[in-house]
């Protein structure tokens, strides 16, 4: 399994069993060169939360591939409103695909959803991550999210590969934060996202290593740029 990443908090992971993206932001997005015209073919198409730099190109995606909208419920509404084939769901519920199981889980975040700059927010539910299993391995995308207790329950529950975990502060965790997320997870391996895309969310992500080599050194950092990617045997 192959797991790809495009910037800011965008990730497409690739098995035998299919290919998803999750929150596309591509267009737009300055970390990365890659296109929405650049993915003919998607099997999932999932969203943590309506905010621009998530939802992105999810719409443009579902109409160009066929592939669904995975989000909450009241963001999946909005898509289909907007074109979009999609699938709702709701935190704490899981459904198996095709390509493997979804499981949303609470983030605490917002969603609201700007259609236009400095318009009024239309209400996109509740934010979420998501936890995925794919070929027997599982994998979590926390979305955009502060630090939370349950994130323990989440490790405690799911031996988890692979965690793609914010640090950028202002908005969702710091690195600080995002390294006691790690020590509650305990995943094999993490993977800092949403940093260094914006000057309001730059971070240092060495020193993410360090702390998180300090504190939970069974877990293994892995920093990756745009285009890069990390292979799950």
């Amino acid at each position: 399994m192959n797991i790809r990443f495009h910037g800011h908090s965008c990730f497409e992971i690739e098995s035998e069993a299919g290919k998803i993206i999750i929150d596309p932001y591509l267009r737009g997005n300055p970390s990365t060169t890659a296109k929405p015209e650049d993915f003919k073919q998607l099997d999932a198409i999932l969203v943590t939360h309506g905010h621009h730099d998530h939802l992105g190109d999810a719409v443009e995606l579902s109409q160009q591939t066929g592939a669904p909208v995975i989000a909450v419920y009241e963001l999946a509404a909005y898509c289909q409103s907007q074109g979009a084939a999609t699938h709702g769901m709701h935190i704490g519920g899981k459904y198996l695909f095709p390509f493997g199981w979804v499981k949303l889980t609470l983030a605490l975040h917002g969603s609201g959803i700007e259609e236009t700059a400095g318009g009024p927010m239309i209400y996109g539910g509740p934010p979420c991550g998501f936890l995925l299993q794919i070929e027997g391995k599982w994998i979590y995308h926390a979305g955009d999210t502060g630090l939370f207790g349950d994130m323990e329950l989440i490790g405690l529950r799911h031996p988890l590969e692979v965690a793609m975990l914010p640090i950028g502060d202002n908005f969702v965790m710091g690195v600080e934060e995002a390294a006691h997320a790690s020590q509650l997870l305990r995943s094999k391996v993490v993977i800092p996202m949403h940093y260094n895309t914006f000057p309001l969310i730059n971070q240092d992500v060495n020193e993410f290593l360090r702390m998180l080599q300090r504190r939970v050194p069974e877990t293994k950092g892995i920093v990756l740029k745009a285009g890069e990617s990390f292979e799950i045997a």
